[in-house]
């Protein structure tokens, strides 16, 4: 099929519900053939995540009681933008400091994800943090996070039997695994 028949033209984007997170706007979408069809989307601000990787080859990862999918997830560090214009690095930075009291004196920028493109806007920056020094964490009043160091090996190995299923932690991971060398 031929890019352009893929285009579709926003025509027209109503606002249909605003939360303190997310908003959702029903988009009326011109697609091939001049048809119309609507399309839901979630606007999110952004997000950045990070991989904190000590000398020794660690990871620190959260766990974290994630309610949407009924479970304690393990994931990296991560949160939202303040405001779509915020820097992701400067998101990252803070969040990591945040979760887990480290700050790193080395940042390595791994890629941007586009978390589900079929209806969400969300896009979070992907990092990684060497040079690691510790001190006190500081979450948000309603985050409950527990702390665990593993072996960068470790970590890919939950990946690959399955035991880690959160998508940005999956490519942060696989991205420091090949940005350390250890492939």
């Amino acid at each position: 099929m031929e890019q352009d028949t893929l285009y579709e033209r926003a025509l027209l984007k109503k606002e249909v519900f605003k939360g303190h997170l997310i908003s959702v706007e029903h988009w009326q979408a011109e697609v091939h053939g001049g048809h119309v069809a609507l399309r839901e989307i979630v606007k999110h601000v952004g997000a950045a995540a990070v991989v904190p990787m000590d000398a020794e080859g660690n990871v620190t990862l959260v766990t974290q009681y994630r309610i949407a999918m009924g479970r304690v997830m393990l994931e990296i560090p991560a949160g939202k933008k303040d405001c779509a214009q915020e820097d992701p690095l400067a998101c990252a930075k803070r969040e990591l400091s945040e979760e887990t009291g480290l700050t790193a004196a080395n940042w390595h920028y791994l890629t941007t994800i586009d978390t589900s493109p079929g209806f969400l806007t969300e896009r979070i920056g992907l990092y990684m943090a060497t040079g690691l020094s510790e001190g006190e964490t500081h979450p948000d009043e309603d985050e409950f996070l527990g702390l665990v160091r593993m072996p960068l090996r470790e970590a890919v190995s939950k990946v690959m039997e399955g035991k880690i299923t959160d998508a940005k932690t999956i490519v942060g991971l696989m991205m420091a695994w090949k940005a350390a060398g250890a492939l």
